[in-house]
This record gives structure tokens, C-alpha cells and sequence, in this order.
């Protein structure tokens, strides 16, 4: 095996390149779906953050999502249109909405979680411990 010099020898080089083939594929197999891997995040992340009964505001799935602020916002009022999530004031706070995911979003999101699913599958199949890969990832984003 050659040595890998330059960008060829960084881990983040190839984190990213992991990173945008996921995405890449996560991308093509949503198409029938009509939805794309960032509004695959947030409808997502909205349903995810919801479960408990205490629906999430923006910035709730802005941080849970990694998305900004400004992009989850363009991306909601998409989702809202297509009638995939619905908005409803805080009530102690005028300037908060808190969002939920319609029934239309849940069937949505319950489809597009399986493709994840199947991509996260295939893309892994042969790396061997994706647990000790997954927990490695989550130290680094959360170090």
C-alpha cells in the first residue's frame, strides 16, 4: 500500500467524503418520497423531539438537526406547506411556535426513516463494528 500524503492522509478528508456519499445516496433513494435529505433532518428531528408530548420550537430542531437556524426555518415553511408539520403558538412566550408533525408527516418520516435505514445498511454492511464507529462519531461531535 502507498503512503497517503497530502488531503489523502487526514481523517477529515475522508469523514467528509463518507459524509457526502451518505448523502448523496440518502438523496436518490428519498426522491420518490419528494423530500431531501435536509427536509428528510428536520421532519425527522421534529417527530424525534415531539415524542415526548412536549413539541419542539425552531431552534430545538436546529440544534438536534446540526442544521442553522435560517435553513431550518426555509426548510419548516416548506414542510408546513406541504402540510408535513403545523405550527402553533407557545403560549407563554408570543415570540415561540412550537411545531408538530401532521399525520401526512408521520407516514412520510416512518418511510423515509426506513430508507435511512437501508442506506445506513448497505453503506456500512462491511465495516465491521458500526457501533464502535457510531459511538466514535458521537465523541467527536460531542467532545
Amino acid at each position: 500500500m502507498t503512503e497517503l500524503r497530502g488531503p489523502l492522509a487526514s481523517p477529515g478528508y475522508w469523514l467528509r467524503r463518507a459524509a457526502q456519499d451518505w448523502r448523496r445516496q440518502l438523496g436518490v433513494r428519498l426522491r420518490p418520497l419528494d423530500l431531501t435529505p435536509t427536509q428528510f433532518d428536520v421532519l425527522a428531528a421534529t417527530s424525534w423531539l415531539g415524542r415526548s408530548g412536549t413539541s419542539p420550537t425552531q431552534q430545538d430542531i436546529a440544534d438536534f438537526s446540526g442544521n442553522d437556524r435560517m435553513m431550518t426555518s426555509k426548510v419548516l415553511r416548506t414542510l408546513e406547506t406541504r402540510q408535513l408539520v403545523g405550527r402553533t403558538p407557545d403560549g407563554t412566550d408570543a415570540r415561540t411556535n412550537r411545531l408538530s408533525v401532521t399525520e401526512a408527516g408521520r407516514a412520510l418520516v416512518t418511510g423515509a426513516t426506513a430508507i435511512a435505514r437501508s442506506v445506513d445498511a448497505d453503506l456500512f454492511a462491511g465495516l465491521g463494528d458500526v457501533n464502535g464507529l457510531r459511538d466514535q462519531l458521537m465523541a467527536l461531535v460531542e467532545g
